[in-house]
């Protein structure tokens, strides 16, 4: 892990299309601001881990019961 050390309203640069800059700084919380093209999403970790087990789940569900699932909602 990198660990580096910045002060509000500096930045952190990861290549060419990210840019991370510290907002503030309260007790325990720093606040974050960032950059990034559109086309890259950006979540909170516990989010993150949260969507991809949702994911490992769908993956592993009846696939007979996806297909009932779906016509229930689209009729």
């Amino acid at each position: 892990m990198l660990v580096l050390t910045r002060k509000v309203e500096q930045s952190i640069k990861i290549g060419d299309d990210i840019e991370i800059t510290v907002l503030g700084i309260d007790e325990d919380k720093v606040s974050i601001g960032i950059i990034a093209p559109k086309s890259m999403p950006i979540y909170r970790k516990e989010i993150y881990l949260q969507i991809q087990e949702a994911n490992i789940q769908a993956a592993q569900s009846d696939p007979q019961r996806l297909k009932t699932w779906l016509e229930t909602k689209h009729n």
